[in-house]
């Protein structure tokens, strides 16, 4: 480039030195290539050597914005085309790249972006493998620059055409600009806007010339009539009191083993992906069922792919690392929600089996050589025409080898054999005492099923092998083999709030049960239901609250860790035994091998703060009256001793509790870690903090309004006092008379 190295020889135009186009490439070290690329004036143009290609972009929808190389293909099969086609029409050619006309280039070459109403600004981060484009349309559209199909997200709140965007990884901000002058800054994780500062707020008048952020200063430099630097402030901002992991209601999540993530789906069809051990969301893409909402969520067996069913009827097959959908499945007839689905394998065969409001069972064979985009169902199981669900299904579960259950709104459970498509045993839910009496028709759908695969494996006769939610809060364990019924029933909320979610560990030790109410119940079932019937409930371990709303998904990690999500719009962590480890989306990650880093010993605000998270104690509760005078008390003395003796009996409602009970419930509720705000033990002569308040008449000194003796001023005090309690003595002796 000898050329440029003497620029101040050049001819100048206006006192600067130019060159060129076509003296330029006279120059032997200089390469000319002319692409022909876009169908309209080209918008903006950049080289990103970390990608080793050119983006450009241009108002033509078509052609919107493409990424290409520099110098060519290096594709041998398309190289052997050009050569082929060079020989057709040799003197063609040479005219061509002796008139220096703009070539195309092969596909393979270049990824092309259509984009509604073409695309005026750009920008791509490298780091964060995004691309985001800006137009006329008003709309800063988030890309996976190897999937120009579909954007993974929209943000909308310019007014006016986009015309400037800069990624800014190390802060996590984009920065936009309109044609109105009006510039806003963005969470690059959340996609939220953070400011706007209106053209009249700023300053900036006049056309738009031209923007740029600097990073070592922070600041975005705009030049329109005049030149402004606008420095970012940036203030470590507070913890907000409530953390959300999506905007919208959550309404399933799993954990990926493969990659070790964790992946939520909300009402507003939105997918996202967290890191399972620090809790960051990694990707995102909106839009999974377009306006219908998502329902149900799972994997396949290698982890690799996303499943998900909507409101639409329909089941799609995602990549779900760049949201990239591989295959859609639906049947023909009219489309009915999906509410569940599972993915099983049974004698090789991979299949996805989904239920829903079209009370069948719809199976899916998962063939991987089949590269149409649509699939359709299989046949349905002629016992599944004939003696089905007569309602909607609500719930699947699998149990390997070849089992498979299914329960309905009605609270009818089917348990299928997969391999026979033949029904093995049903299950009837009765309606529970309390609804009887009261005369009201309870909700007998049964939204939850779990197996205990351990014992179901061995096909235990007298065990209990199925955990299912009924109406009235409660919980039913059901024996299938050698005669299909309940074995105990028992119901797990206070205040009979319907279990929404059940988890088992691997072998079938603990149940976690997780009601409406975001309670999280921890059952002791290793013994429990083995030899037929049971009267009591298990042991319960442990409780805790760990959302405001309904838990619409319990799942235990590692057998270590528990992940709930809920409709509050949280996605949580916490450890086996309740020790509350983070909200997914917080603003400062955790570490899932350091318990350090955990939020133990806090607890969400909201829970907090939320009036259902206090202890159920009837003191609490305003049941019982804790303060008592001491007249009420003597008084209450008398009246015992009148009573004649009798056997002792349940204490009623209205009678005090005792200390030491007070004391052992709040020291359930309390953490384990906590101490008392003083550092002294309680011994004689100390208060205890569990001890109840006394009410004591305080008596009135003197008169109102009377006046002081102001004789005793000056006067020995020893005398002064002997005297007063003379004054008493002989005051109270008048009284007695």
């Amino acid at each position: 480039m000898g050329v440029v190295r003497t620029w101040k020889k050049l001819p100048q135009i206006e006192g600067m030195p130019n060159i060129s186009i076509n003296n330029a490439v006279i120059s032997p070290n200089v390469n000319y290539i002319r692409w022909k690329v876009h169908g309209d004036w080209v918008t903006q143009l950049n080289y990103y050597d970390s990608i080793k290609a050119v983006i450009s972009s241009s108002n033509h929808e078509p052609t919107a914005l493409v990424i290409g190389c520099t110098l060519g293909t290096t594709n041998v099969k398309q190289k052997m085309k050009e050569i082929r086609g060079v020989r057709k029409d040799v003197q063609a050619r040479r005219e061509q790249a002796f008139l220096g006309l703009p070539q195309r280039r092969a596909e393979c070459d270049q990824t092309v972006f259509h984009i509604y109403k073409g695309v005026k600004a750009f920008s791509f981060c490298k780091r964060k493998n995004l691309l985001l484009t800006g137009g006329m349309d008003r709309i800063i559209r988030v890309w996976n620059p190897y999937l120009p199909g579909k954007p993974t997200g929209m943000l909308k709140s310019h007014t006016a055409p986009v015309i400037y965007i800069h990624v800014s990884a190390e802060d996590n901000k984009i920065f936009s600009m309109s044609t109105d002058n009006t510039i806003k800054i963005w969470d690059l994780e959340t996609d939220s806007c953070l400011f706007t500062a209106s053209s009249k707020a700023s300053g900036i008048k006049g056309d738009f010339a031209a923007c740029l952020y600097l990073p070592d200063s922070r600041s975005l430099c705009v030049a329109t009539d005049t030149v402004a630097l606008l420095h970012l402030r940036l203030r470590s901002p507070p913890e907000p009191c409530l953390v959300v992991s999506h905007q919208e209601p959550v309404v399933c999540c799993r954990y990926n083993p493969a990659f070790r993530q964790v992946v939520s789906c909300s009402e507003a069809s939105v997918v996202r992906v967290w890191d399972f051990e620090t809790g960051r969301l990694l990707s995102g893409f909106t839009g999974a069922h377009d306006s219908a909402g998502i329902t149900c969520l799972t994997f396949d067996t290698s982890g690799r792919r996303l499943i998900t069913g909507g409101r639409d009827g329909c089941l799609k097959i995602w990549s779900y690392n760049n949201g990239h959908c591989l295959h859609t499945l639906k049947h023909d007839e009219k489309q009915s929600e999906v509410c569940d689905c599972t993915y099983m394998e049974v004698n090789q065969n991979k299949c996805i089996i989904a239920v829903g409001w079209d009370r069948r069972i719809n199976v899916y064979f998962d063939a991987p050589r089949d590269f149409h985009h649509f699939w359709k169902p299989q046949p349905h199981w002629q016992d599944d025409l004939n003696h089905g669900h007569k309602e909607d299904i609500l719930c699947v579960a699998q149990c390997p080898p070849f089992l498979l259950a299914t329960s309905s709104y009605d609270g009818e459970v089917i348990i299928w054999n997969v391999i026979s498509g033949h029904i093995y045993c049903k299950l009837n839910t009765s309606r529970t005492s309390d609804d009887a009496e009261d005369g009201k028709d309870p909700d007998r759908c049964v939204s939850c099923l779990t197996f205990l695969k351990s014992r179901a494996a061995k096909f235990e006769s007298a065990a209990a092998s199925l955990i299912t939610n009924g109406p009235g809060g409660s919980v039913t364990f059901w024996k299938l083999f050698g005669g299909a019924c309940p074995i105990a029933n028992f119901t797990p909320s206070r205040d009979k709030a319907q279990v929404s979610s059940i988890a088992v560990t691997a072998g079938d030790a603990l149940a976690y049960m997780a009601d409406q109410e975001g309670f999280v119940h921890v059952y002791d079932i290793k013994e429990y239901g083995l030899q037929g019937p049971e009267l009591q409930s298990p042991k319960n371990v442990t409780f805790w609250r760990a959302h405001v709303s309904v838990v619409t998904s319990l799942e235990l990690i590692e057998e270590k860790f528990l992940l709930s999500s809920s409709l509050d719009r949280t996605v949580r962590l916490w450890s086996v035994d309740g020790k509350y480890i983070g909200t997914f989306g917080q603003h400062s990650p955790w570490d899932i091998f350091t318990p350090a880093s955990w939020s133990h010993p806090r607890v969400p605000y909201e829970i907090l703060t939320d009036p259902q998270s206090t202890p159920a104690h009837p003191v609490l509760g305003g049941d019982v009256a804790v303060l008592h005078t001491k007249e009420e008390e003597q008084d209450k003395v008398v009246e015992e001793k009148a009573k004649p003796e009798k056997t002792p009996n349940p204490r009623s409602p209205e009678d005090p509790i005792p200390e030491v009970e007070i004391k052992e419930d709040i020291d359930q509720w309390l953490p384990l870690d906590w101490n008392p705000p003083s550092g002294r033990t309680c011994g004689l002569g100390w208060p205890s903090i569990y001890q109840t308040l006394r009410c004591h008449e305080v008596a009135c000194a003197s008169p109102v309004g009377e006046k002081p003796d102001l004789s005793i001023i000056g006067s020995d005090l020893f005398n002064v006092n002997f005297l007063m309690k003379e004054k008493e003595g002989s005051e109270a002796a008048q009284k007695e008379q």
